[in-house]
């Protein structure tokens, strides 16, 4: 790893590129251009579909174990209190300032840092670098558009920002769409049937219903009824009261499992927005989370979603950055974090044997 300098140079030096590029999800082509047209001058043959780039290692062996570095290229918009230009990469020491910076340009550049370093020599797996869109919203056509055309993946490394740190599990998200049907009728006699009433007795349940597979990282399911919307005028009985409920599911439920669980309970309908975001975790007993360990690596569970959620595969986030410096203004990161963290990332991932 003696190059390891010169590949923090260009990794900043990309990044800076990166930053200056309007990079909202959805809207990421600029930057996705300039991730082709970079991998592209490096020598790699590059893959795209969308706003996702990929690279693949070569003299790749199918008899061989792959692995997946995967980060995103697209950011959040930036609030009003930056006192930086957020398109502005702004270097101050040891400290670079500007939107996506720290999620998850650090983390991406990294990773990319790392595939290089990965090519310099024979490895006992085949690895795939990937830029994908549409992290932030998870989006469609961000990474789970081009799994299917990655192959069979025995590990993926998830790039957001951790301070270098393993998040082994993390929390999924199931966001539920409530509706309790009743009769309308005239509130001053005694007719109809008051939907809100009904609808009490459902979030009572939400509210005191204890999931019984607790989590030694994250506790239990977490289940919040966070709004509520019923009535016309004060005169007529409700035939209606809808409601959302916001639940955090731990890695022992599959968001569907979840989903069945609460509408077994419930005399509402209660219907997902979405499965997609599943809780994830990987084993202690890992491979590369013992290297982590070795490494001295702290482990912990995220209670933030990524596109791990996306992946029904083996996965660990981990990535250089402090993940409370995201989605603020004046969002950094630091060049060493950047140079430590490929150093790190290619000390987890050098020679390890996944089979």
């Amino acid at each position: 790893m003696n190059n390891i300098q010169s590949y923090t140079n260009d990794a900043v030096t990309l990044l800076k590129t990166l930053i200056s590029i309007e990079s909202f999800s959805r809207s990421e082509e600029k930057a996705a251009d300039v991730m082709e047209s970079f991998l592209l001058e490096k020598g790699f043959q590059t893959n795209r579909k969308g706003n996702n780039i990929w690279i693949k290692s070569t003299n790749w062996d199918i008899e061989k174990p792959v692995i997946l570095l995967n980060s995103h290229i697209d950011t959040v918009k930036p609030s009003s209190k930056w006192t930086y230009d957020p398109f502005l990469p702004t270097e101050e020491g040891d400290v670079l300032y500007g939107l996506g910076s720290n999620d998850a340009g650090g983390p991406l550049v990294s990773l990319m840092s790392t595939f290089f370093l990965l090519s310099e020599k024979e490895q006992p797996f085949n690895f795939i670098f990937a830029a994908t869109a549409e992290e932030e919203v998870s989006g469609v056509n961000g990474v789970a558009s081009i799994l299917e055309e990655l192959g069979p993946i025995d590990l993926g490394i998830v790039g957001e920002p951790t301070q270098m740190h393993m998040a082994i599990a993390e929390k999924g998200l199931l966001v539920l769409d409530c509706e309790a049907k009743g009769k309308a009728g005239h509130a001053a006699r005694d007719e109809g049937d008051n939907a809100i009433y009904k609808a009490l007795k459902d979030i009572e349940w939400f509210r005191t219903f204890k999931f019984p597979k607790v989590s030694e990282l994250f506790g239990p399911v977490k289940m919040t009824v966070s709004q509520i919307n019923a009535g016309v005028q004060h005169n007529v009985v409700p035939d209606t009261c809808k409601f959302v409920v916001d639940v955090r599911v731990n890695e022992y439920y599959s968001n569907v499992e979840a989903a069945k669980i609460i509408s077994e309970n419930v005399d509402c309908e209660a219907i997902p927005r979405s499965t997609r975001l599943n809780s994830s975790r990987i084993s202690m007993d890992h491979p590369v989370v013992q290297r982590g360990i070795k490494l001295g690596r702290e482990y912990y569970g995220s209670p933030t979603t990524s596109d791990q959620a996306l992946m029904n595969f083996t996965t660990l986030k981990i990535g250089p950055g402090d993940s409370a410096r995201s989605h603020t203004a004046d969002e950094f990161i630091k060049i060493s974090e950047i140079k430590e963290g490929i150093k790190l990332y290619y000390q987890l991932i050098n020679d390890l044997e996944l089979r």
